[in-house]
């Protein structure tokens, strides 16, 4: 099978970066999350790489909730499925290939992660109003981008196309590394 290419994803070949150990010391997905999920939510992991947040999501959100691990690498996927098959977990977790230039997801969410990916999106305008269609009434979406890919200008540009999609900064939460953003309507 030929290696997917896309000019500004990561390769599922180097999923290994995205998800260990040393990760774990910076980016504790409960300890990010916690505060932002609760049971029964319908939660978007959206550009969910190898799943290194799905399964602490898809915790959160508990037996009557949902997540939708979306990317778009087949092989990403491959690995979320690895991860949670035989767990209690597979049953929380719907895995969605997204399209090249949209996601194709049609659930309404809660809330959405977009943890280190908008950098990847060529069409920031064009994400952003689609994930604002996607939310619930008091739906939110976080948005964290790493600073060692986003300089703090790029980020300046990324606000304006979130404030061109009509969604509004809640809040900027503390996540080591990055530039976050809470986001709603």
């Amino acid at each position: 099978m030929a290696m997917e290419k896309h000019p500004y994803i990561c390769p599922a070949e180097f999923s290994g970066s995205l998800d260990n150990r040393l990760r774990r010391l910076f980016h504790n997905p409960l300890k990010i999350m916690g505060s932002y999920i609760a049971s029964g939510m319908t939660v978007i992991d959206l550009g969910c790489g190898p799943g290194y947040f799905t399964k602490a999501l898809a915790t959160l959100v508990g037996e009557g909730g949902r997540v939708i691990a979306a990317d778009l690498q087949q092989k990403m996927l491959d690995k979320v499925d690895e991860k949670i098959r035989g767990t209690n977990l597979e049953g929380r977790v719907e895995k969605h290939l997204c399209q090249q230039d949209r996601t194709g997801i049609s659930q309404k969410a809660d809330f959405i992660l977009a943890f280190w990916m908008v950098h990847e999106v060529p069409d920031q305008r064009r994400m952003f109003g689609e994930l604002k269609l996607l939310l619930s009434p008091g739906g939110r979406i976080m948005v964290i981008e790493p600073k060692i890919h986003v300089t703090a200008r790029e980020f300046k540009n990324m606000i304006l196309h979130i404030d061109s999609s009509g969604l509004k900064i809640i809040e900027r939460p503390k996540v080591t590394l990055s530039r976050s953003l809470l986001l709603g309507v």
